[in-house]
C-alpha cells in the first residue's frame, strides 16, 4: 500500500513544466485509467513516483498504480478540474498524428470501417479502432490541438488534400492517398447521421464529439464535386464560453458608449461585416452584458452556437417554415425585453425588427456590408423608408478579425517612410510577425477584433432623411471621432498586437 496522503496543497497542474512530467510514466499509465481514477502519474524522486490525485477516488487506484508503474508511489493531493485538464494535455503528447497514421495504413485494413459510437467517447481512448477511425480521429484531434476552426477534405484528380483553417486562414496539413476517400467520406456521414448512398446531392449534418475533454460540436458540409464529394467539418468548443467585450479587441471608449446603448429599453443595434468577421461573439457579448433575472431575452438564430442560460433561444428551421421572420414574429407574443435576432436577411425581417424596436424593444442583430454607414443605406435599399430607419436606428458596429503577433516570436523594426505615412502621428517602431513552434510557425496566435462604431444622432438623422450616402455618413461621423476599421486597426499595430501587414489584409476595400 502507498504511503500515508501527504496533503501539498492543490497544485494547480496548468503551471507545472513539461520537464516536471515524465513522459514514459504516462505510457505505462492507460488514459481510460487516468481519467476513470483522477490520476497522473508525474516523476520519480528518491525512487518512488509522484502522483496527483483526487482525494475522492485517487485514494482507491493507489495499489494498482504502484503494480502499473512497478514502483512505490508517493500521492500528492489536487483538484479533480486541475487533474482532469493536465491528463488531457499530456496525454495528448502521445497521440499520433495523422501523418503517422497515414504512413501506417495498409490494404487490407482499409475494408475496416466500424459503425458510429453508441456514446460519445475521448477521441484520446480511441487508439485501437479500424485505420479509417483513426485517421479522422487524428485529424479532429490536431485540428482541435492547433486551434482550428474548420477541416476541409478536398479530392482532387489523383489526391485528396486536407487543410485547417487557423485563425482565418487555410493550412495545408495532409495529402491523402486516392484510395481512401470514399471510406472517410463514409465515415464522417456515419458520424453525423447522413445518407452513406447519397452521392449526388449535398448534405449537411453535425455530431457531438468529446475530444481531449473539450465538447465539440461538428457540424458537416458535403457538396459533390467533380473529382468526389467535397468535405467541410466545423468545430465549435460547446464550453468555450462568452468572451466580453474587452477580450474581442473592444477599446474602452468603444466599450463605454455599448454598453450606454445597451442599457436603452429600444432601439436597434447592428452588426455588419462579412462572413467570419466575428459578428456573432460580438451579439453574444452583447447579451451577456444584458442577461439578467429582470429582463425577458429571447433569440432567434441559425445556428444556436452558444447555449446561454437564462435566455429563450429559437433554432431557424426553413424546412419547416420556421425562418428568421416568422421566428421573430412568433416571439413578439413572448413579451420580450430584448430580441437578438442572428441576421436581418430581408425586407420582412428587417420590417419586424424596426416594429419591435419602435413598440419598446431592444433588438439586435447583423447584416452582410462592408462598414458601419453601408449598412444604413442597405436598410433603405431593401424598401425600408428613410424615417423609420432614423427612427429606430441606435448603432451601427462593423467589424473584423485580425490575427494576434505571437508573443514569443514577435520582432519590433523601424517602419519606412511609406509605413509611418499611413499613421496620424510619428511611429518609433512596429512589429511583425517571424513564427515559432508555439505558433506552428506563422508568426500569429489567436485573433482579436477592429472596430467601426457608428452611432446615430440627430446629424445622422438628418442625413439619412434629406440625402442618404454611404460617403456623406462617413464624412459626418468621422468628423464627429468616429475611427474607421483601418484607423482602429492601426491602433492595435502601434500597440504591437498585430502587423501593419494584417490590418492592410483585412481592410483592402477601404
Amino acid at each position: 500500500m502507498a504511503e500515508t496522503v501527504k496533503r501539498l496543497g492543490c497544485p494547480d497542474l496548468d503551471e507545472i513544466a513539461d520537464e516536471s512530467v515524465d513522459p514514459a510514466l504516462l505510457e505505462k499509465i492507460p488514459l481510460s485509467f487516468a481519467k476513470g481514477n483522477l490520476v497522473l502519474p508525474l516523476k520519480r524522486v528518491d525512487g518512488k513516483v509522484l502522483v496527483a490525485f483526487a482525494e475522492s477516488k485517487g485514494i482507491f487506484a493507489l495499489n494498482d498504480l504502484e503494480r502499473l508503474l512497478s514502483a512505490p508511489v508517493t500521492p500528492v493531493l489536487a483538484k479533480k478540474g486541475y487533474i482532469l485538464d493536465a491528463i488531457n494535455r499530456f496525454y495528448d503528447r502521445l497521440s499520433g498524428s495523422a501523418q503517422e497514421v497515414i504512413d501506417g495504413l495498409n490494404g487490407d485494413s482499409l475494408e475496416s470501417i466500424v459503425t458510429e459510437w453508441e456514446e460519445p467517447r475521448d477521441l484520446l481512448e480511441l487508439t485501437d479502432e479500424a485505420p479509417i477511425i483513426r485517421l479522422l480521429n487524428s485529424l479532429l484531434f490536431q485540428a482541435v490541438k492547433e486551434r482550428a476552426s474548420d477541416i476541409h477534405i478536398e479530392p482532387y484528380e489523383r489526391i485528396v488534400e486536407v487543410r485547417f483553417r487557423v485563425d482565418g486562414v487555410l493550412y495545408p496539413v495532409l495529402t491523402i492517398q486516392k484510395t481512401i476517400q470514399e471510406a472517410i467520406v463514409s465515415r464522417v456521414k456515419i458520424m453525423s447521421n447522413l445518407d452513406i448512398a447519397e452521392k449526388r446531392l449535398p448534405q449537411d449534418g453535425r455530431s457531438r464529439l468529446l475530444i481531449a475533454g473539450k465538447d465539440i460540436d461538428v457540424r458537416v458540409s458535403i457538396i459533390p464535386t467533380s473529382f468526389g464529394e467535397r468535405v467541410v467539418l466545423r468545430l465549435l468548443d460547446r464550453k468555450g464560453g462568452i468572451i466580453d467585450f474587452a477580450h474581442i479587441g473592444c477599446s474602452s471608449e468603444h466599450i463605454e458608449v455599448m454598453e450606454s446603448l445597451l442599457s436603452r429599453n429600444s432601439g436597434i443595434i447592428l452588426v455588419t461585416g462579412p462572413t467570419g468577421s466575428g459578428k456573432t461573439t460580438t451579439l453574444y457579448g452583447a447579451l451577456n452584458r444584458v442577461n439578467s433575472t429582470e429582463r425577458n431575452i429571447i433569440t432567434v438564430e441559425d445556428p444556436v452556437e452558444y447555449q446561454l442560460k437564462g435566455i429563450g433561444q429559437v433554432q431557424v428551421n426553413p424546412k419547416i417554415g420556421l425562418t428568421f421572420a416568422n421566428g421573430l414574429r412568433s416571439i413578439l407574443r413572448q413579451d420580450p425585453d430584448v430580441i437578438m435576432v442572428g441576421e436581418i436577411r430581408d425586407t420582412e425581417t428587417a420590417e419586424i425588427a424596426i416594429h419591435a424596436s419602435l413598440t419598446g424593444h431592444l433588438v439586435l442583430s447583423t447584416l452582410h456590408t462592408n462598414d458601419a454607414p453601408t449598412a444604413v443605406i442597405r436598410l433603405i435599399d431593401m424598401g425600408i423608408e428613410g424615417f423609420l430607419v432614423a427612427s429606430s436606428l441606435s448603432a451601427v458596429v462593423a467589424q473584423r478579425l485580425v490575427r494576434v503577433l505571437c508573443n514569443y516570436c514577435k520582432e519590433s523594426y523601424d517602419p519606412g517612410v511609406q509605413e509611418r505615412s499611413l499613421f496620424n502621428r510619428d511611429i518609433a517602431e512596429l512589429w511583425r510577425a517571424v513564427g515559432c513552434e508555439r505558433c506552428f510557425n506563422t508568426g500569429y496566435h489567436g485573433r482579436t477584433g477592429i472596430f467601426e462604431l457608428l452611432v446615430v444622432d440627430e446629424g445622422i438623422n438628418h442625413i439619412i432623411l434629406k440625402e442618404p450616402d454611404a460617403a456623406r455618413l462617413r464624412e459626418y461621423a468621422v468628423s464627429k471621432g468616429m475611427l474607421t476599421l483601418r484607423d482602429d486597426g492601426f491602433e492595435k499595430v502601434s500597440s504591437g498586437v498585430t502587423s501593419l501587414e494584417e490590418v492592410l489584409r483585412v481592410t483592402h476595400t477601404e
